[in-house]
């Protein structure tokens, strides 16, 4: 029989268990004040992951006494929800009025998934809590969102992380019969990333692979251990990235079958379709740029259509946009022009402005030349006329450089005619 993992053996069975979240579970913490009084609005639970919005969600649920029907948002939709509310109306059971009513990662929901929790969260059929490791403001709809109470938890603080780990320790029915010694934690607060669930999933992985009922922990043996078996298995931490950086890399090197790839690679893992979306919109800057002004176009558009749509037919947009992208010219001149130019800020702090583009609203600065001499371009031929932009230190700085693609080349031709290659 295969054991329950220790992140779950040590969820928290009541309120007082729960570690963590002072500045909302303390004795006069605001959830704590509303559990106590027995009333809870609607919720929504934001925070990174591992912090312990679902174990909170249970609790609340436990300590009102109320039934509470678990969603998560990446693998239902709107046919799950009604069901749920339906069921819940239909029950004919007093105490399912106000049942909890919770979705994990509500930010994966589509704005039509989000529309069909109105009508049961508004009469009080149900009282969603939702937890979300994105900004609710830009993820949920502001219908939902104006009905629901948002509260902030914060990554578990290092006492926090050590409480943990002596409970498990010390209380699991498994390795409180070990000799287990925590002679150093801060490899397993490293690893763990302040995620109290990757920091027990990496403490029992020591644990069975040292394999002995007499163990010491130490920063180097965990190293060990983590880099040989955590971080492989860690397929919400180091894969999803490795991921990413494959899908990012394979648009940039024009392969769009590898890109395809591991955008089915992303998908699988239940990846969020906005956070795809929003990587494209980037690369379309940073790595296509000038080269094809359309891409930037088009991934905005692809963010639009994913964002209205949700799972499973994003795929096929993402598709698209992936394809696009990937088989288009290339240039990243845009991208190392503002970086040049933050380096110089960085370098130089706040120059003068030339007088003559200052704006001068008042007497007075007109009085000391603000905007004087100052050439408005359309009164001149081909709205074009030489004058000076940058500040005097800097005159002359050329922050554009072009690559290989045709429209770059052809954007510094038309610098170099316009400015007499000044820059």
């Amino acid at each position: 029989m295969q054991r329950i993992p220790l992140a779950e053996r040590m969820r928290p069975t009541n309120i007082s268990n729960y570690i963590g979240q002072d500045h909302l579970m303390a004795e006069n913490g605001p959830l704590r004040n509303a559990l106590n009084a027995g009333i809870l609005p609607s919720i929504i639970l934001w925070g990174p992951p591992g912090v312990g919005k679902t174990t909170l969600a249970q609790l609340i649920a436990d300590h009102l006494k109320k039934p509470i029907y678990n969603l998560s948002a990446i693998n239902s939709g709107v046919k799950d929800v009604r069901e749920i509310i339906a069921k819940i109306e239909n029950s004919g059971m007093f105490n399912q009025k106000g049942a909890i009513l919770f979705i994990d990662e509500i930010h994966r929901f589509s704005k039509s998934q989000q529309d069909s929790l109105l009508g049961a969260v508004e009469k009080g059929t149900v009282t969603l809590i939702g937890a979300t490791t994105e900004n609710p403001s830009f993820e949920v709809i502001g219908a939902l969102l104006s009905r629901c109470q948002v509260y902030v938890l914060q990554s578990h603080s290092k006492n926090d992380l050590e409480s943990i780990l002596n409970n498990a320790i010390t209380k699991d029915a498994f390795l409180k019969d070990k000799q287990i010694k925590l002679e150093e934690t801060d490899a397993l607060l490293f690893f763990s990333g302040g995620d109290a669930r990757k920091l027990l999933n990496l403490l029992e992985i020591v644990v069975s692979v040292e394999n002995s009922n007499v163990l010491s922990i130490t920063n180097e043996k965990v190293k060990s251990i983590a880099q040989q078996h955590f971080l492989h298995h860690d397929k919400n931490g180091e894969q999803h990235y490795d991921l990413v950086s494959a899908f990012i890399k394979s648009i940039r090197g024009s392969d769009p079958n590898a890109a395809i790839y591991y955008l089915a690679r992303m998908i699988a893992g239940g990846e969020d379709p906005k956070f795809i979306a929003r990587r494209l919109i980037i690369l379309a800057s940073e790595d296509i740029g000038l080269a094809n002004s359309n891409a930037l176009l088009m991934a905005n558009t692809c963010f639009d259509a994913v964002d209205k749509i949700g799972w499973p037919e994003s795929r096929i947009i993402l598709s698209h946009c992936v394809i696009y992208l990937a088989t288009s010219p290339k240039g990243n001149a845009a991208y190392k022009a503002i970086n040049s130019a933050q380096e110089l800020v960085n370098k130089t702090g706040e120059l003068p402005i030339p007088l003559h583009l200052r704006n001068a609203p008042t007497q007075l600065m007109k009085d000391l030349n603000y905007g004087a001499n100052y050439k408005y371009a359309h009164d001149f031929n081909g709205n074009f006329v030489i004058q000076e932009f940058m500040p005097d230190q800097i005159v002359g700085t050329n922050f554009f450089s072009p690559g290989s693609s045709t429209k770059e080349i052809e954007m510094k031709s038309l610098i170099d005619n316009l400015w007499s290659n000044k820059y």
